[in-house]
């Protein structure tokens, strides 16, 4: 046992030379000095004292510990560690504390407590202004002075002072009041006083909601930010329109290379490892790959078409292409469409109808052009087409109809099947579609040219 005269529980070097049965130890004989010892403590050495403290031990650390200390230790804990402790506090405790994590380890956490992995609570902001109904005006003026200045989460983000949460004295949500109201009424007015009464649960998230049904909820209320509670109402903290912007633009990045044909980087482009950037690509371009090899078994199955009329394998290109070109104009088209929910599956149907009468038209108008483009090369001499120029253009013309007619609707439906399978829209990319419109394509080329040609060039 050491004296007092010593002063070793100021001294961090004797602290951290110390094995950590000693400290634990050392704690127990000084539960007046834990939060002091336990800072003096470097990183790895807190971690391990820590996690085999008592529940009460652990709390009262944590709650009198230092705002850099407490973020160091939280966010350096293991999961199961972090769990283990944190499940085991009162919701208005964990909340406070859930602030010191980084948005990573927030996401782990509110997952491994049972919320869904895309849910708010990995957006939610623990700073807030809250007061009670019944205090009065210049009560709650005086509180957002003294919060404001001390704190520096609030004093930052305009967001959080901008409006002050009504609560009871459990601590259950009431109503919200911007600030500006305070400043019109007379100081001495009750804060119930100023609750209108129309507040209501669209201007409400729940801690389990997804991001996707809070986007949803911000475009209605048209609000810069609204509270999160749980299924008890208590007020968890606020969830603002920048978080809700951020995820919309990291969506945006991954759908849009999920489009392109290739699986999400989920970071900057420049930051992606090499390696790393060749593996997200390389495993949808061999699935491509292998998709085009149905191309040339079905040009193979009509090798003996081209070699009697050669002139059709120069349309191959213009006929195919247009066919990838609508499919992947419809696909992206209900892709946005599904993603800002303007469509549902139910919604196939309707879907479908109004992409074949689209597709009929496109490719019509397409088949046009290139029946056009037939006789007027013809015509002045730029390209002898034989005999029977005329068939070979209307071949064009009806080729033309049926494979964008099938592009249209291959890429429209496919969204609705991938989506009624549990998987993302945004699969269904634009190479997808289109290797899938060309093996389909080649086969309305051909049987087109085989059943208006036979007996002529064939």
């Amino acid at each position: 046992m050491f004296s007092e005269d010593q002063d070793y529980l100021n001294n961090d070097k004797f602290i951290n030379n110390q094995t950590i049965s000693r400290l634990i130890e050392i704690l127990h004989q000084n539960p007046n000095d834990v939060v002091k010892i336990f800072s003096l403590l470097k990183l790895c050495k807190a971690i391990s004292i820590f996690k085999i403290l008592d529940s009460s031990t652990k709390r009262k650390i944590i709650k009198d510990l230092s705002s850099i200390k407490k973020m160091e230790l939280l966010n350096n804990l293991s999961v199961d560690d972090r769990i283990s402790f944190l499940e085991s506090l009162p919701k208005n405790i964990l909340k406070d504390l859930i602030k010191y994590l980084n948005k990573e380890e927030k996401c782990k956490i509110l997952v491994s407590l049972g919320y869904p992995k895309n849910s708010i609570g990995c957006l939610i902001i623990p700073y807030y202004l809250s007061v009670q109904e019944t205090w009065s005006v210049q009560e709650v003026l005086d509180y957002i002075r003294k919060e404001v200045k001390n704190s520096k989460e609030v004093n930052k983000n305009s967001d959080v002072i901008e409006i002050v949460y009504i609560v009871n004295e459990k601590g259950k949500l009431i109503d919200d009041i911007k600030i500006r109201e305070f400043l019109l009424v007379d100081p001495n007015t009750k804060v119930y006083d100023l609750i209108n009464g129309k507040y209501t649960t669209t201007e409400i998230l729940n801690i389990t909601d997804t991001e996707k049904e809070a986007t949803k909820m911000f475009t209605m209320s048209n609000r810069i930010s609204l509270p999160v509670i749980d299924d008890h109402n208590f007020l968890l903290g606020i969830v603002t329109l920048y978080d809700i912007l951020w995820v919309l633009n990291e969506n945006y990045r991954g759908d849009f290379q999920k489009i392109g044909g290739m699986e999400t980087l989920n970071q900057s482009y420049l930051n992606v490892p090499l390696y790393k950037l060749i593996k997200k690509r390389a495993g949808w371009l061999i699935l491509l790959f292998i998709g085009e090899m149905l191309t040339t078994t079905v040009m193979q199955k009509f090798s003996s078409v081209i070699e009697r009329a050669v002139v059709l394998a120069l349309f191959i290109p213009l006929v195919i292409s247009s066919g990838g070109n609508s499919g992947s104009q419809a696909a992206s088209l209900i892709i946005q469409a599904m993603a800002l929910g303007e469509v549902k599956i139910k919604d196939w149907w309707i879907v479908m109808q109004r992409e074949i009468i689209c597709g009929f038209f496109l490719g019509s108008i397409l088949g046009l052009t290139g029946f056009i483009r037939v006789i007027a090369w013809h015509k002045i001499h730029l390209f002898n087409y034989g005999s029977h120029w005329i068939l070979v253009g209307l071949t064009v013309f009806l080729s033309l109809i049926g494979v964008v007619l099938w592009g249209t609707l291959s890429g429209s439906m496919l969204p609705f099947i991938i989506k009624k399978l549990k998987g993302d829209p945004a699969s269904s990319s634009a190479p997808f579609v289109a290797t899938l419109v060309d093996v389909v394509g080649l086969m309305i080329y051909f049987s087109v040219s085989y059943f208006l040609l036979n007996g002529t060039l064939l």
